[in-house]
């Protein structure tokens, strides 16, 4: 309840006092001017708002009272836009960046750096997006205080994401985190082998939902001379695409100031498979932050999980990292067939030259995209990938006319 005072003199001031917020008592103080000879034509009010500290706010802005729902409305305005998170207000959210999602609880970084657990109020869905995690991390989220519990109330607009097909087929799609500046995908040739049809489905995901990506090749400590052979290949079939590729050594810290310099202020995903190294890449970009690791299995040369969820860290240096659990593969979704090949750079320099606007560089004539494929512009390795992807049961290749 708010009570209300009245001090009737020429100058009318309200006092709606107490406004419970948590532990503190918030006054708000209204001061409205009557008409003078000399004054303005109409009632003016200006709402000034006392601290917990009883040190007066320098927020004043003149409103027009026109009515008590007016009035009832701005000083839910001012609340909602003087909040601090020390007043704990039930008329106010609290903004945050969600850093750890567990399925039913939120780890929430609030900015002013505390940290908070945090549960879902009601159901939420972006854009009719269907997903096991409706919220994911890297998410902004707006957020209340309910007596001694944290709710998230609204998740703010995404500015990208990035998404993988779930194991639970019916709800179609796993998020695995937004608001991303870039990803880089961690790749092994050795211990365990990356192959590039995973590589190849990762970056058209990532070229779908706009994460640029920088592919970065681990453990090029362990190469005998026929895994360099392969590998320079594969940075070529790379570079070609027009991928920045970077070749790293966690245990050797070889280029590991170069990442750091590209993840100083920015927010970096980690994606790879289960064993390619990223916690230990972590640990070495940052110390402080200790992620526990494990090896390699020798018997089946796989790696083995050591991170169960999606996980962002603050860098020493600036900047965010989110360390991801390893993918076994990746299902690609709400990619459609005739847009495939936007998606993969090379193609798309050449679409624009085919006889037909739907061409799906299959057996068209004049296609430009087979045309380039021929000359060796485009990889047949790429090509590859691109006719697997057209082919794979989420993506069904469809026939359809010449126009």
């Amino acid at each position: 309840l708010v009570f209300i005072e009245f001090l009737l003199i020429s100058r009318l001031q309200i006092l709606a006092s107490p406004l419970v917020c948590g532990m503190y008592p918030v006054r708000i103080f209204i001061r409205v001017d009557f008409p003078a000879p000399f004054g303005p034509k109409k009632p003016t009010i200006s709402p000034l708002l006392i601290s917990k500290e009883t040190s007066m706010s320098a927020f004043c802005v003149p409103y027009t009272l026109l009515s008590f729902f007016t009035f009832i409305d701005m000083i839910t305005k001012i609340v909602y836009f003087k909040y601090n998170h020390d007043y704990k207000c039930y008329l106010c959210f609290m903004l945050g960046l969600v850093v750890k999602s567990t399925g039913s609880w939120y780890r929430v970084r609030l900015d002013d750096g505390t940290y908070h657990q945090c549960r879902i109020k009601g159901k939420f869905r972006i854009g009719g997006l269907k997903s096991t995690n409706p919220i994911s991390v890297g998410d902004r989220v707006k957020l209340s205080l309910e007596g001694n519990d944290y709710l998230i109330k609204e998740i703010l607009q995404r500015k990208n994401y990035i998404i993988r097909k779930s194991v639970n087929l019916s709800k179609q799609v796993h998020i695995i985190a937004s608001n991303i500046d870039q990803a880089f995908l961690i790749v092994t040739l050795v211990s365990p082998f990356t192959s590039t049809g995973f590589i190849d489905r990762f970056l058209v995901t990532a070229e779908a939902y706009q994460v640029p990506t920088i592919i970065v090749f681990n453990k090029v400590d362990l190469y005998d001379e026929f895994d360099r052979e392969y590998h320079d290949e594969v940075i070529k079939l790379y570079s070609d695409a027009g991928y920045e590729c970077v070749e790293v050594s966690a245990l050797n810290q070889q280029n590991i100031s170069l990442l750091k310099e590209r993840m100083k202020d920015n927010v970096t995903l980690l994606s790879g498979h289960s064993g390619v190294g990223k916690s230990t890449l972590v640990n070495s970009i940052d110390p402080n932050l200790d992620l526990l690791t494990q090896q390699v299995s020798d018997a089946h040369q796989k790696g083995m999980h050591t991170t169960t969820f999606a996980e962002m860290f603050e860098l020493d240096f600036g900047g965010f990292i989110i360390d991801t659990p390893g993918i076994k593969g990746l299902g690609l979704v709400e990619i459609d067939d005739s847009e495939l090949a936007d998606y993969f750079p090379e193609m798309l320099a050449y679409k624009g030259q085919c006889k037909f606007h739907n061409c799906k560089h299959l057996n068209e004539p004049k296609c430009a995209v087979k045309s380039a494929l021929d000359t060796g512009e485009i990889h047949l390795i790429r090509y590859d990938s691109y006719i697997s992807i057209l082919e794979d049961d989420g993506n069904q290749y469809r026939e359809s006319k010449y126009h």
